[in-house]
């Protein structure tokens, strides 16, 4: 199915106005390196001019061989390159969760960059890392960098503008490292009050997340980011830590995901696949498109074994 360019309307516009749902959509994410790209980005940021194509090449390869996801960063407003080559890697993984901030001389050093993490200078500052890939989707451009303007005039060494993140209809977007939690609609900020990317940043820093702009988590798959999120819905506790998964299984149906409780018992959400409308998912898209959704079918309470 195609979409003529009379009825064409922005992507993150069309998801608002069919209530696109975020829970479950955060793209996976375990490992990262960051890396930053102070001047202009072409539709492919490291792999397209200004950017050295056979270094953007190369380090690509050689960052997604060991498992990770790259992306490009640089701050809000500013286009001189810096005097050295800034990086970071940083792990996800619950439990494991670092950052390691290092750099190099010169871009070409960048190929002989440990990605163990084994380098660098390690941080206990957060990251907020806001989608404003204008050269790739236009709602990420106007969008994400109403984000990456508040967050960076509140915390300027904790805000970077980054790359493509995945889903543009979702913009603004953002993912806040080392977590890997990804968010969505960040710009939809009330008359009164806090603005959404503050609120967002706030609630990191007291280990609590906003439930109702959260994509899910990077490290953990679709099924359980949306299962934490019925949990969420259902009994209100908003700790990054809170729900950590037991297990997965695939059913005739869907998914049946066990999320831990403090208490020893467990949260037990099946989910169905509901798919979406047809859908442009991006600005550029032309063709109609249906996405999974994750509905719930059931939740349940499964009491903490007794102790004799």
């Amino acid at each position: 199915m195609t979409l003529d360019a009379e009825h064409w309307a922005p992507c993150s516009d069309r998801a608002r106005e069919r209530g696109d749902p975020l829970a479950g959509t955060a793209p996976r994410g375990i490992r990262w390196f960051l890396l930053e790209v102070a001047t202009s980005w072409g539709p492919n940021a490291l792999l397209d001019a200004p950017f050295d194509r056979a270094i953007g090449r190369a380090l690509v390869r050689r960052v997604e061989a060991a498992g990770m996801r790259i992306l490009a960063i640089r701050r809000t407003g500013r286009r001189a390159p810096p005097p050295v080559q800034r990086w970071a890697i940083v792990d996800s993984r619950p439990g494991l969760e670092s950052i390691v901030w290092g750099e190099t001389a010169d871009v070409s050093g960048l190929l002989d960059v440990p990605l163990d993490g084994s380098t660098g200078t390690p941080s206990e500052e957060p990251i907020y890392a806001v989608c404003a890939h204008g050269r790739h989707d236009r709602c990420c451009a106007v969008r994400g960098r109403r984000v990456a303007t508040a967050l960076a005039a509140a915390r300027p060494e904790q805000t970077w503008e980054c790359s493509h993140l995945g889903g543009d209809r979702f913009a603004g977007t953002m993912v806040v490292f080392p977590h890997g939690l990804y968010y969505g609609y960040a710009d939809d900020s009330p008359d009164d009050g806090e603005p959404t990317p503050l609120r967002i940043a706030d609630a990191f820093e007291e280990g609590r997340v906003v439930p109702e702009h959260l994509r899910g988590r990077s490290s953990l798959t679709h099924a359980v980011q949306a299962a934490q999120h019925y949990a969420r819905r259902e009994f209100g506790d908003d700790r990054i830590a809170a729900y950590p998964p037991l297990d997965e299984a695939v059913t005739d149906d869907g998914w049946r995901v066990r999320l831990g409780l403090g208490n020893g018992g467990a949260v037990v959400v099946d989910l169905v696949d509901e798919p979406s409308p047809p859908l442009l998912s991006t600005c550029a898209a032309t063709r109609l498109v249906r996405v999974r959704q994750y509905a719930l079918h059931a939740l349940r309470v499964e009491p903490a074994p007794l102790v004799e």
